[in-house]
């Protein structure tokens, strides 16, 4: 953001200390994503907090909680001074509205905010408002299913000989599981896996599946299945997404209300599919 004057630092934020070392007298916003898109990594909000308090800097700790919900995560509660929402996703739940929010709960930081969504005109239309205002109603309650269908959908790939390795943060395997249960009421409806093979394999697998839709969204009542490394990440260059771990054969699933058999029904059928030559 040269353009804007402002000074980057990408650090792994799953690692505190990674955090720490990076903080310089210019820090003025530490921002993070937990858990993340779409590795399942996950941020200790009270650490990095502590961390950005320690410094004796005036940093704000920003936190994306699109994939947690508040139902599920409130960095508020645990020190962080903005919460970003795109409300397009669970918050609406219904895949028919774009809009996002910034909740604080510092008077002067709202002032502020308030002044330049008003000077920049930053305002969501009535109808979007309305359409998210209908999704919180059922919020809690769709959130409690995409958990409970997440759940039983990673542990079916988890034991699938085809599936190398299964992200989410409520199955024991993974390796923040206790910070999960620390600072999450529920682990979401998010998950990825790595398939066997490659991106051979998950183009077929992701070709036949049935109930799963192939798109980039998530959140919303309907199941999702997308490939980040030519999909949502597609412009992130090809070393970096290795860093991070998004190789061709890892596929994200945005787990919906379905059946939870009907799914797991589905994705037996694709991975079958997709090593039906073996």
């Amino acid at each position: 953001m040269e353009f804007a004057k402002v000074e980057l630092t990408f650090v792994d934020i799953s690692d505190i200390s990674s955090v720490r070392n990076a903080i310089t007298s210019k820090t003025k916003l530490i921002w993070i994503e937990t858990p993340t898109n779409p590795m399942m990594k996950l941020a200790d909000i009270e650490g990095i907090v502590k961390v950005a308090r320690e410094s004796g800097q005036d940093i704000i700790v920003a936190v994306d909680n699109t994939f947690a919900t508040p139902y599920n995560q409130r960095p508020l509660d645990l020190g962080a001074d903005v919460v970003m929402h795109s409300l397009t996703k669970y918050m609406n739940g219904h895949s028919d509205a774009v809009m996002g929010c910034v909740a604080v709960n510092d008077p002067k930081l709202h002032e502020r905010l308030r002044f330049l969504q008003n000077a920049m005109g930053a305002i969501p239309s009535a109808f979007d408002s309305y359409l998210v205002n209908r999704g919180l109603k059922t919020l809690h309650v769709r959130m409690e299913r995409h958990e409970r269908n997440a759940m039983a959908v990673s542990q079916f790939l988890e034991k699938h000989p085809r599936v190398a390795r299964v992200h989410y943060p409520g199955l024991a395997s993974h390796p923040q599981h206790e910070l999960a249960k620390r600072q999450m009421r529920g682990f979401g409806g998010m998950l990825s896996f790595v398939i066997n093979g490659g991106k051979k394999e998950a183009d077929i697998f992701l070709k036949n599946l049935k109930i799963f839709c192939l798109a980039e969204s998530l959140g919303g009542f309907e199941s999702l299945a997308e490939l980040p490394a030519v999909m949502t990440h597609a412009s992130v260059p090809d070393a970096q997404r290795q860093k991070l771990g998004i190789s061709d054969g890892l596929v994200r699933l945005s787990v919906g209300l379905e059946d939870a058999e009907d799914l797991i029904d589905d994705l037996k059928q694709s991975l079958e599919a997709a090593f039906k030559t073996d």
